[in-house]
């Protein structure tokens, strides 16, 4: 990586915190905005350096929240850098749209399926109920 794109992604990094300052209410703390810098930096600068920006904005953000789901953050740290790769390659190919529901449908019911047998079923129905 050369001195440019090192900058470019601490850029998208500082995005992604402020994006995490900002704070929807949810029933299980808040819902950060962390990810748009992060999906902005997957198409402009490549797949890794997006998952990178999306690793790092969600434990920021997590950090700024207060830690309200402990080291499960950073498995959810890992899984956002997964699927903010993955929505990259598909969105470099030309699956735009794809791309898209990916994310989207991943995001508000995939990432969550681990915590089903991490702490309870019920758990994961609580993070869907309004």
């Amino acid at each position: 990586m050369d001195v440019r794109k090192i900058s470019a992604i601490a850029i998208f990094i500082a995005l992604s915190a402020v994006g995490a300052m900002i704070k929807i209410p949810s029933p299980i703390g808040s819902i950060a905005l962390d990810s748009f810098p992060a999906l902005l930096a997957a198409v402009i600068l490549g797949p890794v350096s997006g998952a990178i920006v999306a690793g790092l904005g969600h434990i920021i953000s997590a950090f700024i929240g207060g830690m309200t789901l402990g080291p499960f953050h950073f498995l959810i740290m890992v899984e956002m850098a997964v699927l903010t790769w993955m929505f990259s390659i598909l969105y470099i190919n030309g699956k735009k749209v794809g791309a898209f529901f990916l994310f989207f449908i991943s995001n508000a019911f995939v990432l969550a399926l681990p915590f089903a047998f991490l702490i309870s079923p019920g758990f994961y129905t609580l993070l869907f109920r309004a």
